[in-house]
Formats: C-alpha cells, sequence, structure tokens
C-alpha cells in the first residue's frame, strides 16, 4: 500500500530483495521451518511475533497478499504439545494470562492488517473481481450450519456461534485471498510447492514426537502419546494425507521430478509413522491414484527417473521389512494391537441417525449428541463432542438441510476443478479430497485447522492454478504493479 503514497519505494534495491524472498521457495521454507520450531521447542509466541511482522510487510509493501498464504497454512501447526491446552490445564501458556494477553495482541494486529488490505484493495479495483464460484455454496452450507438444532429446545446462540466459526474456517481465506491475491504473482503449482514443505514440516514434527517421554513402552510405542497442541495421531496424519498429493505433482510439472517423487514417498513414510488408521488408508488409496499418473504424464528421462524412484522405494520397503522387522514391530506395536477395533464408532453413528430421527430437517444442533470427547475439555468447551463421520454428524446436528446444503457445496467444487483441468487442478482436487474421504471415518471437515487449508486449497484451485509456469521474475511484476498503483491511487 505504501508504494501508492511513496512511488519512489519502488526503486528501491532493498525493496528488490523483500520482494524477491518473499515469492521464493526459500520464503515458504522459511515459514515452515518456524512453524516446526514454535511445535518442537514451544516457541509459539516468537513465532506468532515473526508472523505478525511478516503479515506487516506484506501488507505495507508488497503488491499482493499471496506471501500470507504460507502464514495461513502453517499457522495451525504451530501448537507445541507442552503448550496444549486440553493436556496441560495448569501449565499451557494458553491458560496463563501472559500468553492470552500476547495472543490476543497479536491476533488483533493482524486482523487489523488483513482487513486495511482488504479496504484497499476493494478500493483501488487492481485485481480482478467477480463473482467467486463457490459463493453460493459456501452460503448454502453455512447457513444450514447455523439452523442446527432449529425449532428445537437445542436451539441456541452457542450452535449459530459454532456454525459461524465453522464455515469461516472453510471459507474464510478463500474468499479473502480471491480479492486481495493477483492470479500472476503465483504460479500454477505454487500451492503444491507450499503443501510439500508444509508437509516435510508436519514429518519433522512426527519425527519429535519418537523423542517425547512415554511414547516408548516395553511393549513398544505407545501411540496414544502422539499429540501435539494441534491435535493427536488423527489430526497429524489427516494433515500430512492433504499434503501427500502435492510432491507428486511437482514431480510431473518440475524437471529432475525424480526429486519430488522421492519426498513423496518420505511424506508417505511419515504418514505411517503418525499411525492413524484412517489416514493410513485413505492416504495409501491417494498414493496409489499418484503413481500411475506421475509415470503417465511424464516423458523420457523423467518418467525413467520416477520409475527408478519408485522401484527404489519398493526394495527399500521389503529389505526394511526383513531386516528391521522386529524394530518396525515395536514401532507400529499399539497400532497392531488396536487392529480392526472401532474405538465406538459404529455405537456413535447408531446414536447419531437416531437423533437424525428425531428432528429429521434441522437436527438437533451440535451440542445435543451422544459422541467422542477427546482430551481434558470441560463439558462446556466449546469445541462440541463430534460423530466422527461427516455425513453422521451432518444429519444428527442440522439435519436433512445441511446434507443438500454439503452436496451443493460438493457439486461446486468438482466443477471447479473440472472446469478448466489441469495437472495442478488434479493434484489439488486430490489434496482436498484427502480432507473429505478421511473425514468419512473422523471429524476433520469439524475441525478448524484442516479447514484452512482446504479454504487455500479451493482458492488456488480457482485463481491460481491455470498457469502451469511460474512467473520468471517476480520484482519486475511487482514493480509493474506499484507503477500501476502510483498511478491509480485508491480513493
Amino acid at each position: 500500500m505504501l508504494t501508492a503514497i511513496f512511488p519512489q519505494l519502488k526503486n528501491s534495491r532493498a525493496l528488490d530483495f523483500v520482494t524477491e524472498f518473499f515469492y521464493s521457495p526459500y520464503y515458504m521454507i522459511f515459514a515452515a521451518a518456524a512453524m516446526v520450531v514454535s511445535n518442537v521447542f514451544g516457541m509459539e509466541l516468537p513465532v506468532y511475533y515473526l508472523f505478525m511482522v511478516l503479515a506487516a510487510v506484506t501488507v505495507l509493501f508488497l503488491p499482493d497478499m499471496s506471501p500470507t498464504i504460507p502464514l495461513v497454512c502453517c499457522g495451525y501447526m504451530t501448537f507445541s504439545s507442552e503448550n496444549n491446552p486440553a493436556a496441560h490445564v495448569e501449565t499451557s501458556l494458553f491458560r496463563r494470562p501472559e500468553g492470552l494477553i500476547q495472543l490476543s495482541v497479536i491476533v488483533g494486529v493482524i486482523v487489523v492488517l488483513f482487513l486495511a488490505r482488504l479496504i484497499y484493495e476493494l478500493k483501488s479495483g487492481r485485481i480482478r473481481r467477480g463473482t467467486p464460484k463457490l459463493l453460493f455454496g459456501f452460503l448454502a452450507l453455512g447457513a444450514a450450519y447455523m439452523l442446527g438444532g432449529a425449532f428445537t429446545e437445542y436451539y441456541g446462540f452457542k450452535t449459530v456461534l459454532f456454525g459461524f466459526v465453522q464455515i469461516l474456517s472453510l471459507s474464510f481465506f478463500y474468499f479473502y485471498f480471491y480479492f486481495t491475491v493477483d492470479g500472476d504473482m503465483i504460479g500454477g503449482d505454487y500451492m503444491a510447492q507450499l503443501m510439500t514443505v508444509v508437509g516435510c514440516g508436519v514429518v519433522a514434527e512426527i519425527l519429535a514426537l519418537y523423542f517425547e517421554l512415554g511414547i516408548w513402552t516395553m511393549e513398544g510405542v505407545n501411540r496414544n502419546v502422539l499429540y501435539t497442541g494441534w491435535g493427536m495421531y488423527n489430526n497429524i496424519g489427516c494433515v500430512v494425507a492433504m499434503c501427500l498429493p502435492a510432491p507428486f505433482c511437482l514431480a510431473v510439472t518440475r524437471r529432475n521430478g525424480w526429486a519430488y517423487n522421492l519426498v513423496g514417498n518420505v511424506l508417505l513414510l511419515g504418514l505411517m509413522l503418525a499411525q492413524s488408521r484412517n489416514a493410513m488408508l485413505f492416504g495409501t488409496l491417494l498414493y496409489c491414484v499418484c503413481v500411475p499418473i506421475v509415470l503417465i504424464k511424464t516423458k523420457g528421462r523423467e518418467r525413467i527417473g520416477n520409475f527408478v524412484v519408485y522401484c527404489a522405494t519398493a526394495v527399500g520397503l521389503v529389505i526394511g521389512l526383513i531386516l528391521f522387522r522386529d524394530a518396525i514391530g515395536d514401532i507400529f506395536s499399539s497400532l497392531i494391537h488396536s487392529g480392526s477395533d472401532d474405538s465406538g464408532r459404529y455405537k456413535i453413528y447408531i446414536g447419531g441417525l437416531k437423533q437424525f430421527s428425531e428432528n429429521p430437517v434441522f437436527g438437533n444442533g451440535f451440542y445435543e449428541c451422544d459422541a467422542f470427547r477427546y482430551g481434558n475439555l470441560p463439558e462446556d468447551s466449546f469445541l462440541p463432542p463430534r460423530y466422527h463421520d461427516t455425513y453422521v454428524q451432518l444429519l444428527a446436528s442440522c439435519g436433512i438441510i445441511s446434507l443438500a446444503a454439503y452436496a451443493y457445496h460438493r457439486a461446486q467444487t468438482i466443477l471447479l476443478i473440472l472446469d478448466g483441468p489441469s495437472v495442478e487442478k488434479f493434484f489439488l482436487g486430490l489434496s482436498a479430497a484427502a480432507l473429505i474421504l478421511t473425514s468419512i471415518l473422523d471429524c476433520h471437515f469439524f475441525n478448524f485447522g484442516p479447514g484452512l487449508l482446504y479454504s487455500c486449497l479451493l482458492f488456488a484451485a480457482e485463481r491460481g492454478s491455470g498457469r502451469s509456469r511460474r512467473r520468471e521474475n517476480r520484482v519486475d511484476r511487482a514493480n509493474d504493479l506499484a507503477e500501476e498503483i502510483s498511478a491509480n491511487p485508491a480513493d
């Protein structure tokens, strides 16, 4: 914004350097590294102050808001296990006044910055606008959420608020970036790069968990200790599954794609180490979809390189199972012990359908249910117990109205992916599908964190995925926009 007030800034070498860095893959890596440091070492507040500064630089000096996309995608995974408010009620930073006050200030400043840039962009008219393709589907779904339990004794402000926050997590950044990000500033595989980096960061967090006290027992690894400040092993597995298709997209679109293919196989290993049966099942399914696509879409030496990676992975797997059988058995001992136990899901599914039969049109709302409540959350927690299945949750909480709204939204997202199809869009669809599929057996679609990734994926599918090449010189583009802003400043 300040380039409109001070046009001479566009000739600043320092600003050129900052712009080049903020629009480079190194910036994504920097944001993901900060995420890992925060999560592993409990340094949330320093990292949040850093994110606030990065957001301020973006808002005030850069051509659009795309450099905040990595901050949004990484922010959810910054919470550490030692500051998990559910597991450490007395000692968590986010249950102490000094932590809550600082967090409130940081969030407040970021909100003001984001709002100021949105107003500026809307008034300046620099970025192409129109009607977002998913607008009416999100409106329908949000209305259905907030009407959950309507005309019953269970309907109240708390349900309306939870429904509003829920749809906000799924859609806010889709709309925000639609109006504040210039599609020419990001390439078609931008989101694939970002999700690859985020996935590697989460795998690093998983590896760190294996050094936590209590995870290794006489029987082997206790997967119940695999939890962070942002979720347990099921939540971790969902995020890795959403990131899994990304490196395989780069294996198709980039030179020396075999290196990205190798990263994709590392993410698959990380998915296994997360030990979520649900994520392992659907993540492996998505992996099996990615493999033939990569081999079909690549040619010549690229195809040979990818084929070698897959063969080496298969051989390494077999050798590992033979040579390290006992160690692998120890790592997955509690997972093996769980077997096919449904963890009570069948019972709560039946209970959810029973509640749906009581109020089939609008359901019973989010807080009148007989479902799981994990952790040490109090009974009056804002997060309600959930049914661990998207469709049972919709029917029981919001009735047939919400199922129809969800079907409308899902149809719109499918049409979005099919409109102007490309390799990038296909893999973005697979990443979104990871959330949708894992939510068949879990409550991920009704958790706030995955919704942030989901909204960014949908934005990229609509505004940033139609280009198979990234702009080579982002500084030139930034200078062009600065000149345009200077010539036509906002009123």
